[in-house]
């Protein structure tokens, strides 16, 4: 566990969505006021507005990779090759780790809720998400690999 991985567990744990929980951990390494990172990744909650498909820890993590390491010279094949290649890279070992990098099948839902209406935040919402959980291990999976660790995949399901 990391200080990115804990504070991206607080973040969700206080109400924010699962990219703005991994985003926010890294608000100071993007030089960003926690609010404005939250408000950068606001949509990309619930795998893309609620639609539940990529998780949004997994874009989360792709935010602040992007942000600290990204390509911004569009004709530079290179650069994008290898943003791409980390950004697979991460997405892979979060899929190793948890089965799946899809909102709705980490969540096991057999389709998405159908409504862009989030849950009240209340003590049964925590007891059946894996969400937390999940943030924390994103932050974990990001702040290693920027660190160029191989982090292990020791989350357990609740």
């Amino acid at each position: 566990m990391s200080a990115h991985g804990d504070e991206a567990y607080r973040l969700f744990c206080s109400g924010y969505n699962c990219a703005q929980s991994v985003a926010g951990a890294f608000a100071r390494e993007l030089d960003l006021p926690l609010e404005t990172v939250a408000r950068m990744v606001s949509g990309f909650g619930g795998g893309f507005g609620r639609l539940r498909e990529v998780c949004g820890c997994v874009s989360g993590m792709t935010f602040v990779y992007s942000a600290l390491r990204g390509y911004g010279v569009p004709g530079d094949l290179q650069e994008k090759t290898a943003v791409y290649t980390d950004v697979q890279a991460l997405a892979n070992r979060f899929r190793q780790c948890h089965g799946s990098i899809v909102c709705k099948e980490l969540l096991g839902l057999d389709r998405p809720e159908g409504t862009p209406r989030p849950e009240a935040r209340t003590p049964e919402y925590y007891r059946k998400r894996p969400c937390p959980e999940l943030a924390r291990s994103a932050a974990d999976i990001l702040e290693q690999f920027l660190n160029e660790e191989v982090p292990p995949c020791d989350w357990k399901a609740p």
